[in-house]
């Protein structure tokens, strides 16, 4: 059975699906019951299930995940919401100190099946500390998993797949992407969680990326497609770990890469992603891998987002690069 819903709907929907699986799964966040969150993605989750387990939380980033934390120390599976991307700083130390850390420390006795759900990226106008893309902190540290959905089957599939998790999982949703819809299937997924995807196939150059990106690149292959040239998309998904096969077999067969992302270019996701395919597919590159991201300056006022966010223009403009080598 197939229906055509939204990304947040979609996302509401694995949630509910996972309350109803398991007793011990809460959702903790700010705004997140009554409201349904300022997204509207937990809406009627907890008239459905009650105060107990959909829990409208102090504005405290570092509280909602430290209680989390504990939490799932006593055998539970809390999911938090940041309310928006820029907020996820006061938690930072929880997460990257307590929670990514717990697993390991008791030599694997206290597992942490901690979901942190994180509106993140652009192209919605907002203002300050609500549009960036902090996924590279996360990526960097051992002991969290970080994912990606990007379309509405994605995003029902993988938060149930995190939750089931026995590790903590930093699920990034790309917000832009709330709101279009597409099928979500509620017989199969798509893909495995941790797992890159091919969306699109293609000869002549791969194109890589996550979340809001993979909407442009497609409209980038379709363009380059009119032209001529073939474009090969590969949604990454997760980005810790990084599912490197389908990337490689798709390197061997394009020679070429190009890695987008909105986050900023240095010391990224994407750069991980540039160093792993040059040493692994050094002999079948015949361009340098390519990256397009978004500059290495703070997030700009939402006026001039456009001009900071990468686009299928800038996409187009990679691939041409790396075509011409």
């Amino acid at each position: 059975m197939a229906e055509e819903l939204p990304l947040a709907k979609a996302l509401n929907a694995g949630l509910r699906a996972a309350l109803r699986a398991d007793d011990r799964v809460l959702l903790m966040g700010e705004d997140i019951g009554k409201l349904g969150g300022v997204f509207r993605v937990t809406e009627g989750l907890q008239a459905e299930f009650g105060t107990q387990r959909v829990i409208d939380t102090p504005l405290a980033e570092s509280g909602i995940v430290g209680t989390a934390i504990g939490l799932a120390m006593r055998g539970y599976r809390p999911v938090c919401e940041i309310q928006f991307d820029g907020f996820i700083y006061p938690a930072f130390d929880q997460i990257t100190s307590q929670l990514a850390k717990m697993t390991a420390r008791t030599a694997g006795a206290v597992p942490m099946p901690v979901v942190i759900r994180v509106p993140y990226g652009g192209h919605i106008g907002a203002i300050e500390h609500h549009q960036e893309s902090p996924e590279a902190y996360f990526a960097h540290t051992a002991g969290l998993r970080v994912v990606s959905p990007s379309t509405p089957n994605d995003g029902y599939w993988m938060i149930q797949e995190a939750i089931a998790s026995n590790d903590p999982i930093l699920f990034f949703e790309p917000k832009s992407r709330y709101w279009p819809k597409g099928p979500v299937d509620f017989n199969l997924s798509a893909a495995a969680l941790h797992s890159t995807r091919v969306v699109r196939t293609g000869t002549d150059v791969t194109v890589i990326g996550h979340g809001a990106m993979v909407a442009n690149l497609l409209q980038a292959a379709q363009v380059a497609a009119d032209e001529g040239i073939s474009i090969e998309v590969l949604d990454l998904r997760s980005l810790s770990p990084v599912d490197y096969a389908p990337i490689i077999a798709s390197v061997e067969k394009t020679g070429r890469l190009v890695v987008c992302q909105e986050a900023t270019g240095f010391a990224s996701v994407g750069s991980e992603i540039a160093a792993t395919v040059a040493e692994r597919a050094f002999y079948s590159l015949e361009s340098p891998v390519l990256r397009v991201s978004g500059f290495d300056t703070p997030y700009p006022p939402s006026k001039i987002e456009s001009f900071y966010l990468p686009d299928a223009d800038r996409v187009l403009e990679a691939v041409d690069r790396a075509l011409s080598f």
